[in-house]
């Protein structure tokens, strides 16, 4: 990814967070319905994530960033997909493309490794921007996920 490219990424994610979301960002405009499913899974220090976003309407949203925070430190040097970004070395951020109402939904498929062999951890997913648009539903799109490292895919 080229330089250019991860300071705008990281432009947009930071204005994403600064932004935020939740009860005191509510206001007046388009609505929308996000939510974010999938499973992860855990082996000999690789971490699993496979994301299904998705926007159940009425508007549609023409980006949204996803949070996925982890209890225990990633492996420093991954590569991540181009729309995404390390927040640090247990946060990973990442756009989710245009989310039309009641459509197709985004996908995203990260393969991580941990800086050790945990034989568990947490994985917090959650919504931290949705380009002005309002969330009367917030629950379906915030999980919060144990994971053991027994290889089975965790269902959120």
């Amino acid at each position: 990814m080229s330089a250019m490219r991860k300071v705008l990424l990281g432009v947009t994610l930071a204005a994403a967070l600064v932004t935020g979301t939740g009860a005191g960002a509510r206001a007046a405009g388009p609505e929308a319905d996000l939510s974010h499913h999938g499973h992860l899974s855990l082996w000999d220090g690789r971490l699993g994530v496979r994301l299904v976003s998705e926007n159940h309407g009425p508007s549609d949203v023409s980006q949204a960033t996803v949070r996925i925070a982890f209890s225990v430190p990633m492996a420093g040097g991954q590569e991540l997909p181009p729309a995404c970004l390390w927040s640090s070395d247990r946060v990973v951020s990442c756009r989710t493309g245009k989310l039309r109402a009641a459509s197709a939904p985004g996908r995203l498929a990260l393969d991580l490794r941990t800086a050790g062999r945990p034989d568990e951890l947490t994985v917090d997913i959650r919504t931290a921007w949705r380009d002005g648009v309002t969330d009367a539903n917030p629950h379906n799109d915030r999980h919060r996920v144990l994971v053991l490292a027994t290889g089975d895919p965790y269902v959120f």
